[in-house]
């Protein structure tokens, strides 16, 4: 499908850090708020499901760069990075459909978000390394790729709320 595009290697752009392997402990980098294409879809998709405007689309940032067609190393696809499995629980039949993956992937959020009590830093860590790693580790688990995430997507969520209400 040309609409695919395998990222191979996580090299920032500029104005984004995509995180990868290997790139997870550079935390000199800035990751610096933009608009997005995307923008308007992730207002509404956050609304509906009572989420933060300004998390998730700190999410959306650092999973794909706003990329639809994003496609991980490890299989996860789309804007939010959906895992395959991940998606077919959240009936995500496209995950390279922009409202499709967001849909699914603030569903899925939100899900953890109440599992864990609003507690945005257990849900972002479920987020990236999987509910089982946290309940094994009764927290953040201590993956580096995962404690990096966390602080990534936090930062980039203040940076977002700094903005007028556009965000919040």
């Amino acid at each position: 499908d040309s609409r695919l595009k395998l990222i191979r290697s996580y090299r920032p752009e500029p104005s984004v850090q995509l995180l990868g392997p290997g790139h997870y402990a550079l935390d000199k980098r800035e990751l610096h708020p933009r608009n997005s294409e995307f923008d308007a879809l992730i207002f509404t998709l956050a609304d509906s499901y009572r989420q933060d405007r300004a998390l998730i689309k700190a999410i959306v940032q650092v999973e794909s760069s706003f990329d639809a067609a994003a496609l991980s190393p490890k299989g996860a696809q789309g804007l939010m990075q959906l895992m395959p499995a991940t998606a077919q629980s959240y009936q995500v039949n496209d995950p390279y459909d922009a409202r499709e993956n967001l849909r699914g992937g603030i569903a899925f959020f939100s899900d953890l978000m109440h599992r864990y009590h609003n507690d945005i830093r257990l849900a972002l860590a479920a987020y990236n390394s999987g509910e089982t790693a946290v309940a094994r580790y009764r927290g953040i688990p201590p993956f580096p790729e995962t404690q990096a995430y966390v602080r990534h997507v936090l930062k980039l969520h203040r940076n977002y709320q700094k903005y007028s209400g556009t965000y919040s």
